[in-house]
């Protein structure tokens, strides 16, 4: 627990905060700026004589309870939750559910590659952003803001082609999706997804009896698609930690025919 940092962190994010952030009135001038230790300590629901300490650098190790309730209480980002869960010597548990938005810069950083598909998804699989090529590539659906990857391979729901690594991307679905439910196992739309799935695929059944693992990375895959024809692609997946989610960067050897079908595909839906 790194007391002096996480002392400095709550003054710092206790400053800032304005009354009117939280709903407070301005009704008198304050001698500092931000909001009162007091009521910081009321927003949190802990005595006031507990987070004077905490503040001082003379209290005992928080609670992920106690933790939890100080991020609300100084309106923390995702960022700056997981931060002060590692001062305090723990890590952070995951929300109430899957976070199912696109951080900005992530989604204009899709628009900076132009000949690589890339799309970004959530924790249950749902396509939350995705850049022209991966329309091209993978379904103008892709940019309904409705498509799960998980529906597609197992219930047929969205654009479906041929591809040789379709077994092996049932498996990492579904360890995806155990993962899922062990961090969010209230999340309302995650289990209603589950339910669909159990019921609409004798597949997915079994796949998830045998219980996958499977660390995200790099694979390949061939799929016949009916524009460019048949594609040799390289998947490789980049983490989101803070908000559980995957960036999937869809490209082809340089210089291959693929290559050129990315090439070709990614001039049309330009």
């Amino acid at each position: 627990m790194a007391r002096q940092e996480l002392a400095r962190f709550l003054r710092d994010s206790r400053t800032r905060l304005r009354p009117d952030d939280i709903g407070l009135p301005m009704d008198t001038p304050r001698r500092t700026p931000g909001l009162r230790r007091e009521e910081v300590a009321d927003l949190a629901h802990m005595s006031v004589d507990y987070y004077t300490r905490l503040e001082q650098a003379r209290g005992p190790r928080p609670s992920p309870r106690i933790l939890d309730a100080l991020a609300h209480a100084l309106r923390l980002t995702p960022a700056e939750r997981s931060h002060l869960f590692r001062l305090a010597g723990t890590s952070a548990p995951p929300g109430i559910s899957a976070l199912r938005q696109v951080r900005p810069h992530i989604a204009r950083m899709l628009r900076r590659l132009p000949e690589t598909a890339a799309i970004v998804t959530d924790a249950s699989y749902g396509v939350i952003a995705c850049n022209p090529l991966a329309h091209a590539l993978l379904g103008d659906d892709l940019g309904a803001g409705t498509t799960n990857l998980a529906r597609r391979r197992f219930l047929g729901q969205g654009r479906m082609y041929e591809s040789t690594s379709a077994e092996q991307f049932g498996h990492i679905v579904v360890a995806r999706l155990r993962r899922a439910m062990d961090r969010y196992p209230h999340d309302v739309e995650l289990a209603a997804l589950l339910t669909e799935l159990r019921t609409g695929s004798e597949e997915f059944r079994q796949i998830w009896e045998t219980r996958p693992i499977h660390a995200p990375g790099h694979r390949t895959k061939v799929i016949d698609h009916p524009a460019a024809g048949r594609l040799r692609l390289n998947c490789d997946v980049l983490l989101v930690p803070e908000d559980d989610q995957e960036v999937v960067l869809i490209t082809a050897d340089p210089g291959s025919p693929s290559a050129r079908g990315l090439r070709a595909l990614a001039a049309t839906a330009a």
